[in-house]
């Protein structure tokens, strides 16, 4: 599939991150340890994304993005570009293209908007009808946990049709999964069905796993300040330092403080700090209704 990387802490050198220790992620694009059936190199693109400061009092980081359909070491800009520029937060990926989806630029990981980035390390079997249903679903979970609407209400779905999913940059599982993501985020309220991030990674495996249950779905979303991380089949591991925290599908160097992260969890991180729950199963909307 493919391997990524997250890192949130005091200010680090982007390109510094992809090359740091001697199986850096770097070196995963041609020598990855535990791809578990998912393939066997990552030379099909590669990308990072990195916060800006705002110059404006108040407001949040903004995203920047640098990717590649080209193999990561075929690309100088990793050191002479990416190795100058520096941030408190970095999502990185090298990719592993599932067979039939395209190899272009557009399907390279991070996909970002406004102040998220995402990476998908996995794959949706059968993507194009299982997301569509996935949708759907979400729809009803959204309809379900708000009042009746009236004539003068706003419509009460989350997506207006299946037609969103038109939305993704690239013809992939993983472009389609950030457009359903992406509304999630949107969609955070105090008293909605998603409150946080951290909500809305869960409603969203636990709905592609109920319709798709050999879907792997490692994924990871950062907003410049925290990172959040599922796992589901792939291998993430994380080192939680004093004041930076790093996840990645693999451990880049011997540092005792690399711990690997069972399968089936939610991790959120931030600098010198993470916290790990078990994912959760979701039921049907429908029984749910039922019940009510």
């Amino acid at each position: 599939m493919c391997r990524h990387l997250g890192y949130v802490g005091p200010p680090v050198r982007v390109g510094e991150l992809m090359m740091r220790g001697p199986h850096s992620l770097y070196v995963q694009s041609w020598a990855p340890s535990e791809m578990r059936a998912g393939g066997t190199i990552n030379a099909d693109g590669f990308g990072a994304a990195w916060w800006r400061r705002s110059d404006v009092e108040g407001a949040r980081d903004t995203v920047a993005r640098y990717r590649n359909q080209a193999p990561i070491w075929t690309d100088p800009a990793v050191a002479e570009v990416l190795g100058h520029l520096e941030s408190r937060s970095v999502i990185a990926a090298v990719r592993s293209a599932t067979i039939g989806m395209p190899i272009e630029r557009n399907a390279c990981a991070p996909f970002t908007d406004e102040h998220w980035a995402f990476s998908h390390n996995g794959v949706v079997p059968d993507w194009r009808t299982i997301l569509v249903a996935v949708l759907a679903d979400l729809n009803e979970v959204f309809a379900a946990a708000l009042p009746p609407a009236t004539e003068s209400s706003d419509r009460r779905a989350l997506f207006s049709s299946p037609a969103v999913l038109l939305e993704a940059e690239s013809l992939t599982d993983s472009a389609a999964l950030w457009v359903l993501l992406r509304g999630l985020l949107a969609a955070i309220t105090p008293e909605g069905p998603v409150t946080s991030p951290a909500d809305a990674l869960q409603l969203l495996v636990a709905t592609v796993l109920r319709h798709q249950p050999t879907a792997r779905l490692n994924l990871l979303l950062g907003n410049g300040v925290h990172l959040w991380a599922t796992t589901c089949w792939h291998s993430l591991s994380v080192l939680v330092a004093d004041d930076y925290t790093v996840l990645s599908s693999e451990p880049y160097d011997a540092d005792p403080r690399w711990q690997p992260i069972a399968d089936h969890q939610l991790i959120t991180a931030t600098p010198g700090h993470c916290t790990i729950t078990e994912l959760h199963a979701l039921e049907s909307p429908t029984t749910e209704r039922a019940r009510s």
